[in-house]
C-alpha cells in the first residue's frame, strides 16, 4: 500500500486546489527510491543527508498545516476559494501530502536501519535513522491517530499493512529511542565505528547532540502520552536534553531547489518570485504581542512585518476590508523586500540559507517544564519555563548566519517587566497547577509561532491552551476559530484531518472507518 502510494506520487503531481496549501510536499535532493518495490542499493552515507533534507521539507508542510488550523494564520485578502480551509469540513484530499510524504521519508530511514542492523561499525547510522523514524511516526500519530506501523515499510512483502493502535505505537516509539541510545553507546566503544561526518546535516556527527535530541523527543512522547500510555521506563541518557536548537541545513542557498523550504514556500523562490501570499497573521495571535493579552514588542518586531500595526484577520472572514499579504509575507519582518536579495532577517523565515528547525531549545525547555510539573522528570519548573522564554527570544533574534541581532536578554527583562501582573509571563504568579500548565503551554504557543506550528496545534488539542472564548459572538481577539466554521464542538475547531484518498483506494480493508473532522480524537486529545 505504502509502496503503491509512492509509485502514484512519482507519476502524478500533487495539484493544489485554488490558493490553499493542502499537503504541500518537498523535493528530495537525491531520491533513492527509484524502484519502490526493490531494496535500494544506495549506502547509508548517501541516504542519510537526503533523508534529513527531506525531513526538513516535510516539517515545512507540517508547519503550514499547524499554522493554518492552529491559530497563527488566516486567509488574506485578494483570494477566494478557501473552502474547507475555513469551514474545517475536511475531505480526504485536504493536507493529504502529510501522510504520503512522511511514509516516503520513512522508507529512507528504514533502508538505513535494514542495511546497518547488527553492524557495530555502522551503529551511528542505525541509531540516527531509528531516532528520525520515531520523529516521523510521532508526527503521523499526532495527526492521524492509528496508522500503519508494525506492518509498515516492508515493501512488496506487505502492500496493505494493518493499522496499529496509536497508544501501542507511542509506547514502542519510546522503546525505540532507548534502543537508539543503546546503539550509540555500542558505537562509542567500537574502535572502527564509522563517523557520520558530513552525511549528518543536522549535528555534523556530534553524537552527544544526537543523544540530547533523542532524550528530548522521548520526553515529548512521554509528556503527550502521560496518563494514556504505560511506558516501559521514564529514564533518559545522562547527556540530558536539548539546550540549543536542533536544525537541519544541507547547505541551503539562494539557488534552484536549494533554498530553505520555508523561505521558498512563504517568502520568495530563487528567481525572486513571491511565495504564498494567501495567508496572513490572525488577530488572535497578535494579541500575544500587542498588549491585548501580552505585551511583547521585542518578538513582535522580530517576527512580524510592520509590527505593531501588522494587519491581521480572523480565519473565515473574506470581506473586502481584508488586506492582502505583501510579497515576502507578514512573517518576514525586514523592510528589504526585493526577492532576489532579501534575507538575513530575524523571525521565523529568516532567509533562503537559514537552517530548518526540528526541535528548538525553546520547545525543549517548555517540554521539560511540563514534565517537571507533572512529575515525569525532576527540575525546577520556573527555571525551565524562564529558560524557554529566553531561548525563544534568542531563536527569533538569530540571523541565518547564526549571529544574534539586538539584545534578546535585555528584551526578556523588558518582557517580564511589561507583563508584571500576568501569570502567563511571570511564572511565580501562577497560583495553581492549572495556571502553571496554562502558562507553559501558552508560552510554548507563542514561541512556536510559524516555527513548528504543528506542535502548538497538538498541544492545544491536548490541553485546550491557550484559552479561547467559545461563547456565541466571540471576537477575533478571543478565539482563532474560523468565523464560518462548521464544527459542532464548543470551541468551533476541528479535531483532526482525514486519511488520504490513497488509503481508501489501496488499503480500504484496513484504513479506520467512520473518521470525522469534528469528533474523532487523537488518543491524547480532549
Amino acid at each position: 500500500m505504502i509502496k503503491i502510494m509512492n509509485i502514484m506520487k512519482k507519476i502524478i503531481a500533487i495539484i493544489l486546489s485554488g490558493v490553499v496549501i493542502f499537503g504541500t510536499s518537498c523535493q528530495k535532493y537525491l531520491d533513492v527510491n527509484q524502484n519502490p518495490n526493490q531494496a535500494t542499493s544506495a549506502t547509508p552515507k548517501l541516504i542519510l543527508p537526503q533523508a534529513l533534507t527531506y525531513t526538513a521539507g516535510n516539517l515545512n508542510s507540517f508547519n503550514s498545516y499547524g499554522a493554518q488550523v492552529g491559530g497563527y494564520s488566516a486567509n488574506a485578502g485578494g483570494y477566494g476559494g478557501f473552502g474547507t480551509a475555513i469551514t474545517y469540513n475536511f475531505s480526504s484530499s485536504d493536507y493529504s501530502g502529510l501522510f504520503t510524504s512522511s511514509y516516503d521519508n520513512l522508507e529512507d530511514y528504514q533502508s538505513i536501519i535494514n542495511q546497518t542492523q547488527g553492524s557495530a561499525v555502522n551503529s551511528y547510522y542505525n541509531a540516527v535513522a531509528r531516532i528520525m523514524r520515531v520523529l516521523h511516526f510521532q508526527l503521523l500519530v499526532d495527526t492521524y491517530n492509528d496508522v500503519p506501523y508494525t506492518e509498515a515499510l516492508q515493501g512488496a512483502a506487505k502492500l496493505t499493512p494493518h493499522y496499529t493502535d496509536a497508544k501501542v505505537i507511542y509506547k514502542d516509539l519510546a522503546d525505540q529511542i532507548d534502543t537508539a541510545l543503546a546503539t550509540i553507546a555500542t558505537g562509542a566503544i567500537t574502535p572502527s565505528v564509522t563517523p557520520l561526518g558530513t552525511s549528518d546535516v543536522m549535528f555534523a556527527g556530534d553524537m552527544t547532540k544526537w543523544k540530547q535530541f533523542a532524550n528530548t523527543l522521548k520526553l515529548r512522547i512521554l509528556v503527550r502520552g502521560n496518563g494514556k500510555v504505560t511506558f516501559s521506563n521514564n529514564t533518559f541518557d545522562p547527556a540530558g536534553f536539548l539546550t540549543a536548537d536542533a536544525t537541519i541545513n544541507p547547505g541551503y542557498t539562494r539557488d534552484n531547489g536549494r533554498q530553505n523550504p520555508k523561505w521558498n514556500s512563504w517568502a520568495w523562490d530563487y528567481t525572486g518570485a513571491a511565495g504564498n501570499k494567501a495567508w496572513m497573521p490572525t488577530t488572535f495571535a497578535r494579541t500575544f504581542y500587542d498588549g491585548l493579552n501580552i505585551t511583547d514588542n521585542g518578538r513582535g518586531k522580530a517576527l512580524y512585518y510592520q509590527f505593531p500595526i501588522t494587519p491581521t484577520n480572523q480565519l473565515g472572514n473574506e470581506g473586502v476590508a481584508v488586506v492582502s499579504s505583501p510579497e515576502g509575507s507578514f512573517w518576514y519582518p525586514s523592510s528589504s523586500r526585493s526577492g532576489t536579495t532579501a534575507g538575513n532577517a530575524t523571525g521565523a523565515l529568516k532567509g533562503p540559507e537559514a537552517p530548518m528547525p526540528v526541535i528548538t531549545a525553546a520547545e525543549s525547555y517548555f517540554i521539560q517544564a511540563e514534565a517537571a510539573l507533572v512529575g515525569i522528570t525532576s527540575g525546577t519548573v520556573s527555571t525551565l519555563f524562564n529558560n524557554g522564554i529566553t531561548a525563544s527570544f534568542k531563536y527569533l533574534y538569530t540571523l541565518p548566519s547564526g549571529t544574534v541581532s539586538g539584545s534578546p536578554a535585555a528584551d526578556v527583562a523588558t518582557y517580564l517587566s511589561d507583563n508584571a501582573s500576568s501569570y502567563l509571563v511571570n511564572f511565580s504568579l501562577a497560583a495553581t497547577p492549572a495556571q502553571q500548565l496554562e502558562a507553559i503551554i501558552t508560552q510554548k504557543w507563542v514561541a512556536l509561532n510559524f516555527v513548528n506550528s504543528e506542535q502548538s496545534w497538538n498541544d492545544y488539542r491536548r490541553t485546550l491552551y491557550p484559552k479561547l472564548v467559545s461563547t456565541p459572538g466571540a471576537t477575533a481577539i478571543q478565539t482563532f476559530a474560523s468565523k464560518v466554521s462548521e464544527s459542532t464542538r464548543p470551541d468551533k475547531l476541528p479535531t483532526r484531518i482525514l486519511y488520504p484518498p490513497t488509503e481508501g483506494s489501496y488499503n480500504s480493508a484496513n484504513v479506520p472507518k467512520g473518521i470525522v473532522p469534528f469528533g474523532s480524537l487523537i488518543f491524547w486529545a480532549q
